[in-house]
């Protein structure tokens, strides 16, 4: 994945690498051409910019070789407005598309819950509902397109929300998401503001990691990684998001 390993090979120096990182994003449009001497070259695309690379992501991830590639995945951004709900969001309809099993987006971002409205949906009758009340966990989450997408969304919350998530209950709904759905990919709140990142992290089977491009710091990101290790949390990826890119696709490339 080119330029976006960068930040991640500073991040992971010595500690072996991950499995696959992305941009996201890139944060400026860009309007110029170059000419190559015969022809001008398009202006960059951001939007399919995006979507390729959320698909390297995904292929990485979800698509690994081995015998148990992960199943249930958790994108926590490192810092509050990393973008990490958009890329989670972005991820899951990226693989429902491309893949025939069942995918579910929880949205376990108690703190800033966000993926009802990037769906264009209520957020009624979510997660927190099912940790309060019995009935299947299918039974709280919305039919979202393609058909094969679902989102389990907050819910109804209240001050002690979050709590919820260090659970029993949880811990039951987790392993019930699993034999639901093919794929569960879960919003975490950011690592370096609250504890529930490093909770959700242990009910999944790795980490995804949102970083931002020029402002997310090393020192923080290599503190939030050495936690995750110590919980024992297996970082499967970063995202390099809302990278400005300074130069035409067609010169990117090539680097």
């Amino acid at each position: 994945m080119s330029k976006n390993f960068e930040l991640l090979q500073q991040v992971e120096s010595g500690h072996g690498s991950a499995a696959g990182t992305a941009t996201a994003k890139a944060r400026s449009p860009l309007h110029f051409h170059v000419s190559n001497g015969r022809e001008p070259v398009a202006p960059l695309d951001l939007n399919r910019v995006a979507q390729e690379e959320t698909l390297r992501l995904v292929q990485a991830i979800f698509l690994a070789p081995g015998p148990n590639p992960p199943r249930v995945v958790m994108f926590a951004g490192v810092d509050p407005g990393n973008g990490c709900s958009h890329v989670c969001a972005r991820a899951a309809a990226v693989l429902a598309s491309n893949m025939p099993g069942s995918v579910c987006l929880v949205d376990a971002n108690l703190r800033a819950p966000s993926l009802p409205e990037f769906f264009g949906v209520t957020n009624h009758h979510g997660l927190v509902d099912s940790l309060r009340q019995n009935g299947s966990v299918r039974g709280y989450a919305k039919s979202l397109q393609p058909e094969n997408l679902w989102l389990l969304s907050c819910g109804s919350l209240a001050a002690d929300s979050s709590l919820l998530l260090n659970s029993e209950p949880m811990k039951a709904r987790i392993a019930e998401l699993r034999k639901e759905f093919d794929y569960v990919l879960i919003d975490s709140p950011p690592l370096n503001t609250y504890s529930d990142g490093m909770v959700l992290g242990q009910l999944a089977d790795g980490a995804v990691l949102v970083l931002e491009a020029n402002a997310t710091r090393r020192e923080v990101t290599l503190k939030v990684a050495a936690d995750l290790r110590a919980a024992h949390i297996k970082i499967l990826g970063a995202v390099l998001n809302k990278r400005t890119f300074a130069i035409p696709e067609a010169l990117y490339r090539r680097l």
